[in-house]
């Protein structure tokens, strides 16, 4: 592997002189998205601080690949697709639930026991084992998705690309993610944590303990805890006015097993739903 990414970096070098017409080229560069597609490695993981480790080379190889490939129609049933890179193949053979009109892009990785409802994974991201990807919801470019965890109808997981070394949005195993919710730029969901319906959550979001009101994190929310969307007065010269916020309402059991009836107990009492 250490090959192939000295390889992939003297290709970014000289990216500009890139072409569908490379052959060579593109042999590489889809040998190192063929890593991400089959799990062999992938775009990021955090490393023993709990701090992103982005493997920017592998992010690279997934914007040579825009280079050195054109345009191609793709027939599936009665839809036409036409892009550069195709779609995702081999879901029974990968133990993976596809509903129809479900989609991954090549480049992606579902791990077995992934759920597909109706729904959108992009290229470079990987969604952990026993996760449903429910009806709508969308898992940008090099998201990371842990195991076991629910992504509601509607979810908006952001994607980065650019720059190869912004590191991408994670949400951790065991999680919960309400109807609606939008994780981007970066930012953080620990294990174990509930995000009730409409939670607005980027890396400069302000993340606050409600029983202190102190300010947790920015764009990070920690595990087993459930939050909710709120607002944080902020004057200006034109007034006062309510600044998005995520309030972390409750704090869990660490390991606990969500239970649905609970979770909406718990947020009927703050005024939030899943």
């Amino acid at each position: 592997m250490a090959d192939l990414e000295s390889q992939i970096r003297e290709l970014w070098e000289r990216r500009d002189e890139l072409s569908p017409a490379n052959a060579d080229a593109a042999a590489i560069v889809r040998e190192a998205v063929g890593l991400l597609d089959s799990g062999e490695a992938r775009v990021a993981q955090l490393g023993p601080d709990g701090a992103p480790v982005v493997n920017d080379w592998l992010k690279q190889s997934i914007l040579l690949l825009f280079r050195v490939s054109g345009l191609e129609t793709t027939e599936v049933g009665p839809f036409e697709f036409a892009d550069r890179i195709p779609l995702k193949s081999g879901y029974e053979r990968a133990g993976v639930r596809v509903v129809p009109g479900a989609s991954a892009r090549w480049g992606s990785h579902l791990e077995p026991g992934v759920i597909m409802m109706p729904s959108y994974v992009n290229i470079g991201a990987r969604v952990g084992s026993g996760t449903m990807v429910d009806t709508w919801a969308t898992v940008g470019s090099c998201a990371q998705i842990g195991r076991n965890t629910h992504l509601s109808g509607g979810v908006g997981i952001g994607g980065v690309l650019e720059p190869p070394q912004a590191a991408p949005v994670f949400v951790g195993d065991e999680c919960y993610i309400g109807s609606r919710c939008i994780v981007a730029e970066g930012a953080r969901v620990g294990d174990g944590a509930v995000l009730g319906a409409g939670c607005i959550l980027t890396a400069t979001i302000p993340v606050i303990d409600a029983e202190t009101g102190e300010e947790i994190s920015r764009g990070v929310v920690p595990g087993w805890c459930v939050a909710l969307s709120a607002t944080r007065p902020r004057a200006y010269p034109g007034g006062e006015f309510g600044m998005p916020c995520v309030l972390v309402v409750k704090r869990l059991e660490e390991g606990s097993r969500h239970d649905k009836s609970n979770l909406n107990d718990i947020l009927r009492a703050h005024g939030g739903t899943v």
